[in-house]
């Protein structure tokens, strides 16, 4: 049974966030053969001012426009 973690900023939608869990999903199965009932998925959301991309938190580039 695959276990997949994703760890990414927050900020997205939950449509954007169940998008990416149901392609990573299909990508598991298609690839490794198991069954799409055994696949397991989550998301692990880093608060925006707890992470840090190039020197700045990912708050001040959403506050700048930027998404990632």
């Amino acid at each position: 049974m695959p276990l997949i973690q994703i760890t990414m900023g927050s900020g997205r939608s939950d449509e954007e966030k169940r998008e990416l869990l149901a392609a990573v999903t299909r990508a598991a199965q298609e690839s490794t053969g198991t069954p799409l009932s055994a696949v397991r998925a989550w998301i692990v959301e880093v608060p925006a001012a707890e992470l840090m991309i190039a020197g700045e938190t990912l708050a001040e580039r959403q506050a700048t426009g930027q998404r990632h």
